[in-house]
């Protein structure tokens, strides 16, 4: 459940990060890409940043954040940890 947790997490992160960030739209817009079961999967936005988090609660949390050309990219755990 975990590792599913973790997967679902990754994926609304960066699919809310492009929809967000790169066209533009509302974060409530962009949770209408999500694909069907995603329902535990809640995001939050920092708009300063450009960044993203996903996370399942109590089970996984996964960020991604737009670097110019590169677009989305997820963070890494030690990315994620040096935010706090």
């Amino acid at each position: 459940i975990k590792a599913q947790a973790k997967l679902g997490a990754s994926y609304g992160a960066h699919i809310a990060c492009s929809c967000r960030y790169i066209e533009g739209r509302s974060l409530a817009s962009c949770e209408k890409d999500f694909e069907p079961g995603m329902a535990l999967v809640s995001l939050s936005d920092d708009p300063d940043n450009e960044r993203v988090t996903a996370s399942v609660p109590l089970l996984a949390e996964a960020v991604a954040e737009r670097r110019g050309e590169f677009g989305c990219i997820q963070l890494n755990q030690s990315e994620i940890e040096a935010l706090d």
